[in-house]
């Protein structure tokens, strides 16, 4: 039996009907039972990569298909790839991972508006909160791969920029992928945060930019040529903080 399966059952109707001031102590239980069980649900698919993108991104789209690409690559080199579950590049990502060798895993997410999760996931995870889910690719991944994207896509770089810079993750690689997207950002990042001194110059040393799919791969092998892809005691002491 699971942690997870121990905590009380709270369902929306209960935290609806509890007394305004009860509904968020209600509410904590909630996000226990979620955090366990993605824990435990996912806790032995290391390796593995994180890869966001543009859910409005079509198949026949050039993005797409270079995903799809990357993440077969990564599958068969041993790598489970995360993605966000639902269409566009999260898609692609989970599609070329399910015809790889290693899992294809979705962290789906619950909105206002439909979001159906796509076909090719063989650990799908659902979330109600998107707090939850974001510690979840950080916590899970050895590496990101960021392809062009929205707002979200944008949220979850900026997320894990943040962490590792302040030291409250470990340092992995950060790879964005076409370079002519990305590169705009980049450029306003060395213009404005680091000419002003928001950030330092060396903050910039956080991010790859690599364009070629086998690249890829061989950047985030590079990574870890001296150490495991687990993470070491103290790394995982600090994760527990995320």
């Amino acid at each position: 039996m699971s942690v997870a399966s121990k905590l009380p059952k709270i369902t929306d109707i209960e935290i609806l009907n509890a007394q305004p001031s009860a509904r968020e102590s209600w509410h904590a239980f909630e996000i226990m039972a979620e955090f366990v069980d993605a824990t435990e649900r996912l806790k032995q698919i290391t390796p593995a990569v994180s890869i966001f993108g543009s859910a409005r991104t079509p198949p026949d789209h050039p993005y797409y298909q270079l995903t799809e690409q990357i993440a077969r690559l990564l599958s068969d080199a041993g790598f489970s790839v995360i993605s966000g579950g639902g269409p566009g590049i999260m898609e692609a990502a989970n599609k070329g991972a399910f015809h790889g060798k290693s899992p294809s895993i979705g962290l789906n997410i619950e909105l206002p508006f439909e979001q159906k999760g796509n076909d090719y996931q063989d650990v799908s995870q659902n979330f109600k909160h998107f707090f939850m889910r974001k510690v979840m690719f950080v916590k899970n991944a050895s590496a990101y791969v960021v392809m062009p994207g929205g707002f979200g896509t944008l949220d979850e770089l900026m997320e894990a920029l943040t962490l590792i810079q302040t030291g409250k993750t470990r340092k992995i690689p950060i790879i964005l992928v076409c370079s002519a997207f990305w590169q705009g950002m980049l450029d306003w990042f060395r213009s404005a945060l680091i000419a002003e001194g928001m950030a330092s110059p060396e903050d910039m040393d956080l991010i790859q930019v690599i364009d070629e799919p086998q690249k890829v791969v061989e950047a985030i092998f590079k990574h870890y040529e001296t150490r495991g892809f687990e993470p070491s005691p103290s790394e995982r002491q600090i994760q527990l903080y995320l």
